[in-house]
């Protein structure tokens, strides 16, 4: 039997869009929507989220969430540039993987800045 490449691709899809489901809706209640109806109004400042987000635990979280998510995207876009008909595969796969990995890359960067 052949070995195949295709695993690898398939976990990060699969992690990203587990995580995506789960965390990031209760993420953008959080931040998004809670504090205009006034919950979690003090917990929203500036200097708060600023000491939460020092925290290297949460950094690797937040780098779990955007990282696996971005990979989420990338295999979603390869599949849908498939479905509309564009099927140079090889080349869409190294450009939206090439983009998710310059995405993961930022994220990194971002997170070491604060």
């Amino acid at each position: 039997m052949a070995r195949s490449a295709k695993a690898v691709p398939w976990f990060l899809f699969a992690a990203g869009g587990t995580i995506t489901a789960f965390v990031l809706p209760v993420m953008l209640f959080v931040t998004n929507i809670a504090p205009p109806i006034g919950l979690f109004s003090n917990a929203m400042s500036w200097e708060t989220m600023h000491g939460f987000v020092e925290n290297w635990l949460v950094k690797l979280v937040l780098l779990g969430i955007i990282g696996f998510g971005v990979w989420h995207a990338a295999h979603r876009l390869r599949v849908c540039a498939h479905d509309f008909g564009l099927r140079a595969d090889t080349v869409v796969a190294y450009v939206v993987y090439a983009l998710a990995g310059i995405g993961t890359l930022a994220t990194i960067w971002a997170l070491l800045m604060i």
